[in-house]
């Protein structure tokens, strides 16, 4: 996705050219292909399907325009993808930063569970210890009382 935010837009001949930053030209690219084709040079891959069987009889300009054609094409395909790659990218730092809040909530509700299962604890002890007072303290009134009969 790094590489993907480094690519810039820039314009060729009216055509906008998404460019890697490594020095790629694709105006030097499409230029030597048209150079080629002006002087009657194929290019060596006529099976990969870019110009189509018809495209063999056409003349160079037209062949041309054909390949400008299916480039803005791929360029609008690419463009694209690159913007729901940035869409995609922008949502993932969203749920990341939404994961590591929820991580953090989470956290700190279990220190509050922890203090709280302690205070509970202790709150027992104290209501068992006040329990065996009382049984003890009903005891000694009861004695108390068939004393004073």
């Amino acid at each position: 996705s790094s590489k993907i935010r480094n690519m810039e837009v820039q314009s060729a001949d009216g055509v906008a050219v998404l460019e890697d930053c490594i020095g790629f030209s694709l105006t030097k690219t499409i230029s030597k292909v048209e150079e080629k084709l002006k002087k009657g040079v194929l290019p060596d891959c006529q099976d990969d399907d870019i110009i189509p069987r018809v495209g063999n009889e056409m003349g160079a300009e037209a062949q041309i325009r054909f390949l400008k054609a299916k480039l803005r094409v791929m360029q609008e395909d690419l463009a694209n993808i690159v913007f729901d790659c940035r869409k995609k990218d922008d949502e993932n730092q969203n749920l990341e930063t939404r994961l590591k809040d929820t991580e953090e909530e989470n956290s700190r509700l279990q220190r509050t569970i922890s203090l709280q299962q302690s205070q509970t604890e202790k709150y027992k002890m104290l209501s068992q210890e006040a329990n065996k007072k009382t049984v003890g303290l009903q005891q000694e009134v009861t004695a108390l009382e068939k004393v004073l009969q």
